[in-house]
Formats: C-alpha cells, structure tokens, sequence
C-alpha cells in the first residue's frame, strides 16, 4: 500500500504546484519558488535518466555479446561508439586538447566526420521511404487525395531548389502565394486543430496521472 501511495502523493503534489504555479506569476511568493525547485529537480532528474539509458544500452549490449546472439557484431559496435565518444569528451581538457567537446577535439572531429554523415545518409535513406509513401497516398482516386495531392506537389515544389526555381520561371509570385494561402493559410489552421487537440489529450492524461487513475508510470495500470 505505502509502495503504492507514496508515488501518487508526489505525483499529485507536484502536478498540482506545476498547474497552479502555471496560472500565477512566476514571482509569486511560495508558488513561484515551488515551481523553480521543481524545474530544478526536472533538470537534474533528467540528467540521471539520460546516464541510466546509457549504462541500459551497455549492458544490454554486452549481454548480447556474451550469449552470442543475433546480431552481436553490431552490438560491439554499438558499445565501441558510446565509449570512443563519451570518454574524450568527459575528459579535462587541461590533460590534452584533444579532450571535451571544443573545436578539434576527438570528439568534435568524430562528429563532423563520423555521426553527422551518418545521420545525413539515414535520413536520406528515409526520403525514397517517404517519397514511396506518398506515392501510394497521394493517388487522386478521390476529390479529397486530389486536393491532397495538388497541395502536396505545390508545397513540395515550393521547398526544394529544383521547384522553386521552375516557380520562379511562371507568371506572379508563386512561391509566396504557396506561403501565403497554402503554407499560412489552409495548413497553418489544421496545424492549430491537430495542437489543440493534442494539448487536450495531455491535458486529460496529466489529470489522470494527478489524481492517481493513470499508473502506469509505476510499471502497473
């Protein structure tokens, strides 16, 4: 019961100073202080979550490495990446400039050299998915995916070099009546129905967790 009750007092107190500290000023005496402690402890809460996920992945690495299991070459590398670009970088620089995280050091040099292509090549492995993708969606069975593909090809035209520069070429500012009607105008109103409806899903989560009927961050329903 204690092991149960306790996580829900906390997570009721702070929900509720973080909803009351959010409708005052911040300057507020007592409220304010509470929510800039909380924020604190947020940070701090955070920093040990993202050490905690990366002693997981390394454990969880060399357990599959030890037991040979599918794919443990990868698992090897995946262990030789976390250690060759955290240990530089957490190093003092006053022992040597190739250590912390300045220009020139190892772990700037294996950034720009190493993970930054990568990334770039991951996410241009992505795009023929995406463009694959919209392909299939976009096929003009209906009025609607018509008008979906109509404005994708336009917005898609007018974000590239390529289609911009073909724009360019036709009668009147195209690119600004894309960004205009298209970009500020049609899209820009479904952005704000999917936010708020978004907004109101985490409302209605946060108050479930507040009140204790959410629990599943206790690893339970």
């Amino acid at each position: 019961m204690v092991r149960t009750a306790i996580p829900v007092i906390v997570a009721f107190i702070t929900g509720a100073a973080m909803t009351v500290a959010f409708f005052l000023n911040e300057k507020t005496p007592f409220v304010g202080q509470i929510s800039e402690q909380l924020l604190d402890w947020l940070i701090i809460i955070g920093g040990f979550t993202l050490l905690l996920g990366v002693v997981s992945i390394l454990r969880v690495s060399w357990q599959s490495v030890q037991r040979r299991r599918e794919g443990w070459v990868y698992k090897i590398a995946t262990i030789v990446s976390v250690l060759v670009m955290a240990i530089p970088s957490l190093l003092p620089v006053s022992w040597s400039p190739l250590f912390g995280r300045f220009e020139g050091s190892i772990y700037d040099w294996l950034f720009m050299n190493l993970q930054s292509p990568m990334m770039a090549t991951m996410f241009a492995t992505l795009a023929f998915y995406i463009a694959s993708a919209a392909y299939r969606a976009f096929r003009a069975r209906t009025p609607e995916a018509t008008l979906l593909l109509i404005t994708a090809t336009l917005v898609m035209f007018w974000r590239v070099p390529i289609g911009e520069a073909l724009l360019n070429h036709l009668p009147g500012d195209v690119p600004a009546l894309v960004n205009k009607y298209v970009m500020n105008g049609v899209n820009l109103a479904v952005q704000r129905g999917i936010i708020i409806g978004a907004a109101l899903g985490a409302s209605a989560m946060s108050l479930r967790i507040i009140l204790g009927i959410e629990r599943t961050y206790m690893g339970r329903g």
